[in-house]
């Protein structure tokens, strides 16, 4: 992660960053002998004559001043002198053994047919498995793209036996780090390996060399026989099974495991150095250990007992198939992972010409194992992990309704808020599917379950929109039936037969007595609650996003631009007084049509940190939606799939979102700024820090929030229940006094009356929806949005399909008030004339006593039900407004001399000084000028700037044509991001006595999502130059690494060197 740590024994001082760069630490050096290093420049005063070196810290590299020496040590000189100190080569040349270069051995004969049928029903393979996991990531080399959310029940609550794997989610970055550009930045990742006992780290001897490397922790069947057969004393390996007896039931599997344990530790103590647990075997009598459950039950024993350094640890498992699973398996400390199953079942099906492209099995093995790796890189960079070795036992993931014994026990240390199953269940449901492939009757074999988590079937598992709920839903909004509407919301609600969502879990207890429906707050005022979801331009049509705007703006809510920008003739009223203008405009890591006019245009600008469906991950637009008309409004290249980086290249930290915040807020000082986070655990911290940001929105997002395209893992697998972050976000507000300041938004699955009052409940003033809006404007969850073929011409820029579109803003607009009218009834059933009053109020909700579903009963969700006991002083919702500090800021000075150019565009010429307190410089009077004249702005240098000094962040963000900035002296980060337009030239004092080429000028991810403009710098810039430009016109002595990543337009003149990774 981001860190640049300095150090000192008082002989020599120094700082080291982090391999990425993602710290700004800038020095001086001055012809006295000073060195002064910060975060950023300016922070002394020194005379710029004095300066004889501008330098900065360089990615992975050491900056070293010996006070003994009197001098600078170079990085490599440092480097070179540690390499040179043991013979480190040799040491490797002669102990270091790759894969491929071990003796060949025979792998176990591969199963085929009815016995191989056999074996994925006692795994518990389903058809799904094979052809939206299986088959695409053996034909394309990577996992499947699906779309809409996931609103399965969760494996605690499903009727279906449920692979262990499906109760774990993964955790991501969000604010306090990033996650990392694992496609573009992919020169920092790295998946190499070894296998074998590690040596004493502050020892280092040839011995500790005795490995086997590999190229990838995911191998396939020879590359296992080769382990197995090790007879090497340094590497011998011993085989363990991980099966457990049928005849004795559940109760079987406990002492299965307290067995494989002992025998492991019996393993190490004759001389094993490699160990490999095999579930191979299984038959009518042996049933399989779940391969997560042994992998991490046997690492955690190995940790206490301090002997896991002793072993490399691998798994042959015939269960592990998708990427989620071997995210797992390695998060929880295997060393690498050999899916024979999964292998067999590819085999078969490219044997049957099941696999488009005509594959020889092989290399649709190699293709499918090429899958695997690029998907657990996928999820390590979530967190911004960038080496297979160090997401090794990490256990980044956060459990979901498994019980405190059994995760203390075989999964130590991992997050497990609310309860639930334990070993005797998961006993169970590994038993079911043993008994599927092993059955009592005669009569043959079982065919695969259809499995239904990925799409609906009526023998498949349960989903909450499904075709009965849709069409009931859609009659009711378009017949503005409000009978009907609630036969749709009980559907919905009543869970009694099929659970699926905590909140289904819940009871709710009056406050005091009913009050009469007619004292209840109107459906006019609870409207202004609720927003639509984050859905682009591009992701749906222009139809689809145009009506949910215009009945949003009718209601008096507000929809939400997504991060796909808008088209500019959308500020302008239609000739009935309808607008399509989103009230609410996104900013995302893209930066897709984020300009001057995009931002004034607005009445709350929302920072997408994350998305529900796939958090840690950017957005994903596909090359066949980018239709010339969708390439236009996001600034890129028609036909050109679009995937926003995962991190905001300005969002390394708190400090930087505050930034951000701060600069979008003088970008439009009339609106709020919101910040999109995704429910995970320590959610509430990061809102705790996003609210002394000075945000005035936060939001909560579930897991299960839709998407127009997203990785199936993401979908399933990555964030949790809304209900577990709102809570947490609530309780740590409050009991830090920072609730008060701050809306707190909520989103992800909302579908009826019932869920927005226990949102309120939990600490929720606002609300939002987006999948719920589209069925009512005709969606049938056929979930193809990412294939460009929506039927109904909602999720779809194909202009035959189109003309299918049927919704209506009328129908959206009843969907809302059938919402609001719900949310009235059950106010007035709880005794809550006003909907403040509801807020918080975690006290009325119970859980129902009624739990007797065979996995739920052991749920305790007494975690989301807390309510911190504070003074009646403490607020527990938004009564009073951030402090942006705008009335401090120099553009108010800027915008009172540039008064003769704002009103009668008269040429003005201002020369000012400048420190580095002074950020986001000009961007006000930009948003002025923008307000006025629009995006064509004034004539070019009307307004010229001369400042003389040390530049703060954000130098010149969004101006617009007509404003030109001269800088004399330096700048700090983000200098001239998202640029609409305007000029800016930065140059060294005229007294500096340095060569400027020479000389770090401007800091890092500067021109970060720049649209138009030019830009001048002479001297050398940071990291990330010109990130995710797509038109500005640039001139730089030299650059760092990653320059000009992800550009989609505009030109780049870089007059020397450029770092690494140049243009990815």
């Amino acid at each position: 992660g981001p860190a640049s740590v300095a150090f000192t024994d008082g002989r020599t001082i120094g700082a080291v960053l982090d391999r990425n760069g993602l710290r700004p630490s800038r020095f001086y050096v001055t012809s006295d002998d000073l060195v002064v290093m910060a975060s950023e420049v300016g922070v002394l005063p020194i005379e710029p004559e004095r300066i004889v070196h501008k330098g900065r810290l360089q990615p992975g590299k050491m900056f070293l001043v010996s006070l003994e020496e009197g001098r600078i040590i170079d990085d490599t000189e440092l480097k070179m002198g540690l390499a040179a100190e043991r013979p480190y080569a040799g040491w490797l040349k002669e102990n270091l053994t790759s894969l491929n270069s071990l003796p060949p051995a025979e792998p176990a004969p591969s199963a085929t047919g009815d016995a191989l049928q056999q074996q994925q029903l006692a795994f518990g393979y389903t058809v799904e498995d094979l052809k939206y996991i299986l088959g695409p990531m053996a034909r394309n080399s990577e996992e499947l793209v699906g779309s809409m959310g996931a609103d399965t029940p969760l494996a605690v609550l499903s009727n279906r036996p449920q692979p262990l794997y499906n109760y774990f989610q993964q955790l991501f970055a969000q604010v306090t780090n990033p996650p990392l550009d694992a496609i573009r930045e992919e020169i920092v990742t790295s998946v190499a390996t070894v296998i074998g006992p590690e040596g004493n780290l502050l020892d280092p001897e040839p011995e500790n060399c005795h490995l086997v490397s590999l190229e990838t922790p995911f191998i396939d069947n020879v590359g296992l026989a080769k382990f197995k057969s090790l007879k090497d004393h340094a590497l011998r390996a011993t085989v363990l099974p991980m099966l457990f007896p049928v005849a004795k039931g559940p109760a079987g599997l406990a002492p299965a495991l307290d067995d494989l344990c002992v025998e492991a530790d019996r393993a190490i103590a004759r001389g094993a150095r490699v160990l490999v647990l095999s579930d191979r075997g299984v038959s009518a009598e042996m049933a399989p250990i779940p391969t997560l459950l042994a992998v991490a039950g046997l690492h955690n024993h190995l940790v206490r007992e301090k002997k896991r350094t002793q072993v490399g640890l691998i798994v042959e498992t015939g269960e592990a198939r998708e990427v989620h699973h071997f995210a797992l398996l390695i998060g929880y400390g295997a060393g690498a992972v050999n899916p024979y199953l999964a292998i067999e079942t590819i085999e078969q099906l490219a044997a049957e010409g099941n696999i488009e492209g005509d594959a020889p099995a092989s290399e649709a093995v190699a293709h499918y194992l090429k899958a695997v790796k690029k998907g657990v890189v996928k999820v390590m960079s979530k967190m911004g992990i960038s080496t297979i070795q160090s997401y090794r036992g990490a256990q980044i993931f956060e459990a979901i309704g498994l019980a405190d014994e059994f995760v203390d026990r075989y999964f130590t240390k991992t997050v497990s808020r609310i309860g639930g199953v334990g070993i005797d269940e998961v006993a169970v449901e590994a038993l079911a599917h043993h008994a599927r492939a092993f059955p009592s009757r005669s009569g043959g074999l079982h065919e695969l379950e259809w499995g239904g988590q990925y799409q609906w079937r009526r023998d498949g598992e349960y989903h909450l929109f499904n075709p009965e709920t849709v069409a009931t839903l859609q009659h009711a909004t378009r017949t503005g039936d409000y009978a009907l509407f609630k036969q749709y919301s009980h559907a919905v609600d009543d869970q009694a037969e099929h659970m699926c969502t905590l909140r289904g879990l819940f009871e709710l207890k009056p406050g005091g007595d009913p009050v009469p429906l007619e004292e209840v707050e109107p459906a006019e005022s609870i409207f202004k609650r609720f927003a639509t979801g984050a859905m682009s331009y591009g992701s749906i049509s222009a139809e689809a996003h145009e009506t949910l705007a215009i009945a949003m703006n009718r209601i008096g809510g507000k929809s939400n631009t997504g991060e796909g920008g808008e088209d500019r003739r959308r500020f302008t009223r239609d000739h009935n007084g309808d607008s399509r203008r989103s009230a609410v405009k996104q900013v995302a890591s893209g930066r897709f049509g984020v300009t001057s006019e995009y931002l004034v245009n607005s009445d709350e600008i929302q920072i997408k940190m994350a998305q529900g469906a796939k958090p840690g991950e950017g957005g994903q637009l596909p090359g066949h939606k980018v239709y010339p008309w969708i390439a236009e409004v996001r600034h890129s290249t028609p036909g050109v799939q679009l995937i926003s980086p995962p991190p905001h290249h300005d969002i390394y930290s708190i400090e930087d979102l505050a930034q951000l915040i701060h600069d979008l807020k003088n970008s439009n000082t009339g609106a709020r700024i919101n910040v999109k986070l995704v429910a995970e655990v320590g959610v509430g911290t990061v809102a705790a820090g996003v609210s002394k940001a000075k945000a005035d929105v936060v939001l909560i997002s579930g897991h299960d929030g839709g998407t127009g395209a997203s990785p199936l893992t993401s979908i399933k697998h990555a964030g949790i229940p809304w209900e577990l972050g709102l809570a947490e976000t609530q309780q740590t507000l409050v009991m830090n006094r920072l609730r008060d300041r701050i809306v707190v938004q909520v989103d992800g699955q909302l579908k009826t009356g019932r869920d927005v009052v226990i949102g309120a409940l939990l600490g929720a003033e606002e609300f939002g929806f987006a999948t719920a809006p589209l069925v009512v404007m005709g969606c049938v969850m056929m979930r193809v949005c990412h294939l460009d073929t929506c039927p109904v011409g909602i999720a779809t820029q194909n202009p035959e399909l189109r003309k299918r579109f049927t919704g209506s803003a009328d129908h959206v607009v009843n969907f809302f008030r059938f919402m609001a009218e719900e949310v009235r009834e059950l106010m007035a059933r709880l005794g809550f004339r006003t909907f403040d009053e509801m807020v918080g109020r975690s006290d009325l909700l119970d859980m129902r006593r009624a739990v007797d579903h065979w996995k739920a009963q052991g749920l305790d969700l007494s975690a989301i039900l807390y309510r911190p006991q504070v003074g009646t002083e403490v607020a527990i919702r938004r009564v009073t407004t951030q402090d942006h500090g705008i009335a401090r800021a120099l553009d108010n000075e800027l915008l009172r001399l540039a008064a003769p150019a704002l009103e009668h565009r008269e040429q003005i010429r201002l020369d000012l000084p400048i420190r580095n307190v002074n950020r986001t410089v000009a961007t006000m009077l930009g948003s002025e000028v923008t307000r006025r004249f629009g995006h064509q702005g004034l004539p070019d240098d009307t307004i010229r700037i001369k400042f003389s000094g040390s530049a703060g962040q954000s130098f010149g963000a969004f101006i617009p044509p007509g404003i030109t900035l001269e800088l004399e002296g330096d700048a700090n980060d983000y200098i001239g991001k998202g640029l609409s337009g305007g000029k800016i030239i930065v140059c060294p004092p005229r007294t500096a006595q340095f060569v400027p080429e020479e000389n770090i000028i401007i800091g890092n991810v500067a021109l970060y999502g720049a649209t138009s403009g030019s830009a001048f710098f002479r001297g050398v810039a940071g990291e990330r130059f010109a990130v995710r430009n797509s038109g500005a016109v640039a001139v730089v002595e030299a650059t760092g690494d990653h320059c000009c990543e992800y550009m989609t337009g505009g030109r780049v003149v870089v007059i020397g060197p450029t770092g690494r990774n140049f243009g990815a």
